[in-house]
């Protein structure tokens, strides 16, 4: 068991440098774990570790202590050792030179332990073709990180790797409790159900005075204005869904559909600063990693897809009423959606909080915050129009001033999952919404989804919507009827999930922490 769980703690560390580094003559032929209270170092092989029969007729001290256990560590050790590691990792971290991105990661391995012989300079575009071979064979797992990691060993401090397991762990604790203290929604409701009209789906691209190329955008609309009745009170609202990074619109299509049934008109842009092509375009060394000007350019993206649907530039159906739209963003996607609902990044605490190696709120989300010290001060982009938010997994806690809250004008509901590793819900949503909810009176709303991942709250249009596409409607809805100067009311009931429960906890967040 000990061994499993050093692999999985290395998986956060030991790969944010293999996706940084060149591949080199040498390679890492070594792990040592280092016991400093013993004075000793617990010597692990590299090439033990791609079956368990290497690891058997090995001599290192894992393959004594395999050993001694009957093969029992070999097997749990070529289960974790052979997973893929996250896309997202790889695409985050590769490429990164010369960015703040690289600066974080770089933090992040000298808080695990020591790459001992690692040449400098660090070429990104060198490793990139090894664990691009890797990946054509279905994935990158964690050894193949480690067999092509330059370098002669590595070497984790435990003292480090205990504190850094402690501290993922007590980011999902508040989570867990109120997920295991409240029952879940009722998932029984007309909100998971399928509208009553049929929908369309389009794409076309609008010009845009930020960018030099035009935007593309996704369309789907309803049948609504063909079909519709006189008490079918068909809603007349603009939904702008904004995607996350290295993200296409083709993941919130489910989302977009389910909406649609229900007679919204819903537009995805296509961020092309963060978006697919953009990653695409990066891991092959044509283009660096997002700038920090994304930022602001990302809620100018929305704001004129709303300018675009007020012109009439996007020849929809039915008329909308783009004086009161409503927008959900799903990760950076939702970042932008906050700033579009008023909330005001600040750099203030990234410059102070960025190189805390040890601060109990450092998640990997602070490496993509930590990129936007020097664009935080010039993104505070309102859009007056935005007067209802959901935002999936946003990274916020760096972010955003304390009080920014103060400056929403639009009703935000957070959600986030209780098992998120790359937004932690304790530091990234429990903590600032508790601070929101109790300075405002907005009526902004966090909840939790038991089993959320960061990656399995979207919603692609194979799945209908997903878990959360009760919740979404039932929000933009309640949003779209409430009466002016009012906010929103969630129904009590109806748009649960039965696979992923979900939990309302705004009225049962604990009281904010003082500062650290």
């Amino acid at each position: 068991m000990a061994a499993s769980r050093l692999v999985r703690a290395l998986a956060t560390g030991l790969c944010s440098a293999a996706l940084l580094a060149p591949p080199a003559a040498r390679s890492i032929e070594t792990i040592r774990l280092r016991l400093p209270l013993l004075e000793t170092d617990f010597l692990i092989r590299v090439s033990e570790l791609r079956s368990p029969a290497a690891l058997l007729a090995g001599d290192s001290d894992l393959a004594e202590l395999d050993r001694a256990t009957n093969g029992v560590i070999g097997q749990k050790l070529k289960a974790v050792l052979q997973s893929n590691l996250p896309l997202e990792l790889k695409a985050v971290l590769l490429n990164a030179n010369g960015s703040p991105l690289l600066e974080q990661v770089l933090l992040l391995v000298g808080a695990l332990g020591d790459i001992d012989g690692l040449p400098e300079p660090i070429e990104p575009a060198q490793f990139h073709r090894a664990l691009e071979l890797a990946a054509a064979k279905g994935g990158i797992s964690l050894l193949d990180v480690l067999e092509n990691l330059p370098g002669e060993s590595v070497t984790v401090e435990l003292g480090r790797l205990g504190y850094s397991v402690q501290r993922f762990r007590a980011q999902r604790l508040q989570a867990e409790q109120l997920i295991a203290a409240l029952p879940a929604v009722s998932s029984k409701g007309a909100w998971l159900e399928a509208g009553k009209f049929a929908s369309a789906r389009r794409e076309l691209k609008i010009d845009v005075a930020h960018r030099p190329e035009p935007l593309a955008v996704v369309i789907w609309e309803s049948s609504a204005s063909a079909t519709a009745t006189a008490t079918d009170r068909i809603p007349d609202r603009l939904v702008v869904i904004s995607h996350g990074l290295w993200d296409d619109p083709r993941n919130f299509e489910g989302w977009a559909g389910h909406l649609a049934s229900h007679g919204y008109t819903v537009v995805l842009p296509r961020h092309p600063g963060s978006d697919q092509s953009q990653q695409r375009a990066m891991l092959s060394g044509k283009q660096p990693p997002p700038k920090p000007a994304e930022l602001a350019l990302r809620p100018k993206d929305v704001s004129a897809v709303i300018d675009a649907a007020a012109q009439g530039q996007l020849n929809l159906r039915r008329p909308v009423n783009t004086k009161a739209v409503l927008v959900a963003g799903h990760s950076w996607g939702a970042t932008t959606a906050l700033q579009l609902a008023g909330a005001r990044p600040t750099a203030s605490r990234l410059e102070q909080l960025c190189e805390d190696l040890r601060h109990p709120w450092r998640n990997l989300s602070w490496v993509l915050q930590c990129n936007f010290v020097g664009s935080a001060d010039s993104a505070a982009l309102a859009d007056s129009r935005v007067v209802a938010a959901v935002a999936v997994s946003p990274p916020m806690r760096l972010l955003f001033d304390i009080d920014s809250a103060r400056g929403m004008g639009a009703a935000v509901l957070v959600v986030s999952g209780g098992s998120d590793w790359v937004v932690p819900p304790g530091p990234e949503a429990i903590e600032p919404m508790a601070r929101v909810i109790r300075a405002t009176s907005e009526g902004h709303r966090l909840v939790l989804v038991e089993g959320g991942t960061h990656f399995n709250l979207r919603s692609s249009l194979a799945n209908g919507g997903g878990a959360l596409r009760g919740l979404i409607l039932a929000w933009f809805s309640a949003a779209s009827q409430a009466p002016a100067g009012s906010p929103p009311q969630l129904p009590p009931d109806g748009w649960g999930s039965s696979t992923m429960p979900l939990r309302d906890v705004t009225k049962h967040l604990p009281e904010p922490a003082n500062q650290p």
